[in-house]
């Protein structure tokens, strides 16, 4: 049964960190692909696409909803669980807005909470 737990900290940290990752990189889409459309006029068909957007935002929310729970049951802290989930909701919104400015905002500020939550269940698990 040892071994059993081993594992699902494991999988649950492994899944932690690729959340954090999916959340920068989709933070970092959002903010670049407006910079580089708005300031030089490059990559709008591809940067902004909104499958592009869509895709991202879906593969974060169902690493973050599974991570978190696993965090919870984990440590027991439900502050990481809270925070993500908020931050899930704010993404679960930003995917039915039209394509712009609030859907960037939205998704921008899911990300950061739920990157937050990504960090604080790996701390938990040091």
């Amino acid at each position: 049964m040892h071994r059993v737990r081993e594992a699902l900290v494991l999988i649950r940290n492994r899944l932690d960190r690729v959340g954090v990752l999916l959340s920068g990189l989709c933070a970092l889409h959002c903010l670049a692909g407006v910079l580089l459309v708005a300031g030089l006029g490059l990559g709008g068909e591809f940067l902004l696409a909104p499958i592009f957007h869509r895709v991202g935002l879906v593969l974060a929310i169902a690493v973050g909803a599974a991570t978190l729970v696993l965090g919870v049951v984990k440590h027991g802290d439900p502050l990481p669980l809270q925070v993500g989930a908020a931050g899930i909701a704010f993404m679960s919104v930003a995917l039915f807005v039209g394509h712009g400015l609030p859907e960037a905002v939205l998704t921008v500020l899911g990300v950061a909470l739920l990157g937050w939550a990504h960090l604080r269940n790996l701390r938990h698990s040091a």
